[in-house]
């Protein structure tokens, strides 16, 4: 198959759900600095980072931890509604509030354009780089992923009143509908998704979409390490997914930093046999290799063609874009292949 031969390969079928978790974020700060230079954290450098730390001599001293999670939960046990979790909440909303992307092209925008509407993209991060990626090659096509925000976001409220998302701070209409923004906290013995509303939405849509009557074919975990903290969410995936014979055909990936030993024993439980694959580099991932095309990448290891045939239908995105201009320019000629299939499907079906 030629690199023509697969931009013009459209199936309608197939999904593919990508799970990000800190590495994502990290990983795109590290290779496109956000704007002002701040930093991303991790769970252990974060009361750094964030800036907490004066507020460390306020906290009795059997509360204190080096990693935020535990602190924080040692916190909310003692008094949920303490002045001193409220400044934190405060600083925390406030740190990642005004982070903004790269003019650059991240490996965000690189994300939100290799998938489509029949994908869906589900994240556990706070910072705002996902939607703001979203929003902007919105400009480019409307032809993208579902966004889930499974921990909240600073950048996304929720309307109680209409039951919808949307950019925190403004309004759905004019007479209403503010979107208060989410929450983010949670003490680790307490991550009950359902007890808040928003939440339980964007959890109900991912466990759906990573359900085989979806009818999705891949799945791919990006910087997400499934921290002994996240028992919970990781069970609540698991049991979407079903159990690695559940899942005998469809093709699991994991892009991260840690060894492929120790990414098949963390994730064994997604796993059936050697239908996987892992790498550090979202470039080297089906999502670099095959951008817009990923689940027709996984159905033509089913077609008749050669190994060798297969790996010419790999058509990877250059990496080296300065401008979304030149990172659009890119993907239009898949776009227009998209286009003219969703023309083709529409005259048949008028002629049938």
């Amino acid at each position: 198959m030629t690199k023509e031969e697969g931009i013009n390969q459209v199936y309608g079928g197939g999904g593919h759900v990508v799970i990000l978790g800190a590495g994502s974020s990290i990983a795109s700060s590290i290779r496109n600095p956000e704007k002002s230079g701040k930093r991303l954290p991790s769970m252990d450098n974060f009361i750094e980072i964030v800036g907490l730390t004066d507020l460390i001599g306020e906290i009795p001293e059997n509360l204190r931890a080096s990693n935020f999670e535990t602190l924080y939960t040692n916190l909310h046990n003692d008094n949920p509604n303490s002045e001193l979790i409220k400044e934190i909440e405060r600083r925390i909303q406030n740190y990642f509030g005004d982070m903004q992307l790269s003019d650059e092209p991240t490996i965000y925008d690189y994300l939100v354009l290799s998938l489509r509407g029949k994908d869906l993209i589900a994240t556990f991060n706070w910072d705002p780089f996902l939607y703001q990626a979203w929003v902007r090659n919105r400009k480019f096509t409307k032809d993208l992923p579902h966004l889930s925000f499974l921990h909240g976001n600073v950048a996304i409220g929720y309307s109680k009143e209409d039951k919808r998302c949307g950019p925190v701070g403004m309004y759905m209409r004019q007479d209403g509908g503010y979107f208060e923004p989410t929450k983010l906290l949670y003490p680790i013995e307490q991550k009950n998704y359902t007890d808040d509303e928003f939440i339980n939405v964007e959890w109900e849509r991912t466990k759906y979409w990573l359900t085989k009557k979806s009818g999705t074919v891949r799945a791919t975990i990006f910087g997400y390490g499934a921290p002994v903290s996240d028992v919970e969410a990781v069970s609540l995936l698991n049991n979407a997914w079903g159990t690695p014979d559940d899942r005998a055909m469809e093709q699991f990936e994991i892009i991260d930093i840690a060894t492929e030993d120790e990414l098949v024993a963390r994730w064994e439980g997604f796993i059936h046999s050697h239908h996987y694959d892992t790498t550090n580099n979202y470039f080297d991932s089906v999502l670099g290799l095959n951008p817009r095309r990923t689940s027709e990448s996984y159905f033509s290891h089913y077609l008749p063609m050669t190994p060798e045939e297969a790996f010419r239908n790999n058509n990877p995105v250059p990496r080296d874009f300065k401008t979304l201009k030149e990172l659009w320019e890119w993907h239009k000629p898949l776009i227009e292949a998209e286009e003219r299939k969703e023309a083709e499907i529409k005259v048949e079906e008028e002629n049938n």
